[in-house]
């Protein structure tokens, strides 16, 4: 399912710890030992490929933020856009900040930010809306959206 040797070899690792950590949820009624690991091994590689599809490199948003050589209108506004965005983070909590940068910047999941920090997962969730609320409002966006086309 991996494409690189080195990404198939860090799930294997991550879907044996997984493994240990969920041996006493194990409950041989429910399925046979084979099944049990198998969709533990599934879950885990369907989010290391999710993962690596929506993650950002951080190196990419440096290039954002530095003044474009040619000019161009659409490169202009893009640095204005990441500037004025990354103004907005840094006017948030820092709980918020950090939850929001460990989400879009790296592509965590809510539950691996949890896990990073050490933050229940509720914690994370709450920190990641009212984060992107405030950032809206800082931004101005959203300000004529109907609730529902505001919602996250």
């Amino acid at each position: 399912m991996l494409r690189n040797s080195d990404d198939a070899e860090d799930a294997v690792q991550e879907i044996f710890v997984d493994i240990w950590k969920n041996a006493g949820r194990f409950d041989p009624s429910q399925s046979s030992e084979t099944t049990f690991i198998a969709m533990i091994a599934r879950r885990r590689l369907i989010d290391r490929i999710r993962f690596t599809q929506r993650r950002i490199s951080a190196d990419s948003l440096d290039d954002v933020l530095v003044e474009p050589s040619d000019g161009s209108e659409k490169n202009m506004q893009t640095v204005v856009e990441a500037r004025e965005a990354f103004k907005a983070l840094q006017e948030l909590r820092p709980e918020q900040r950090q939850v929001l940068q460990l989400s879009i910047i790296q592509g965590l999941s809510h539950q691996e930010i949890a896990d990073v920090t050490g933050m229940p997962l509720g914690t994370v969730k709450t920190h990641a809306r009212r984060g992107l609320l405030q950032a809206r409002e800082i931004l101005g966006i959203g300000k004529n959206l109907s609730p529902k086309e505001a919602t996250i």
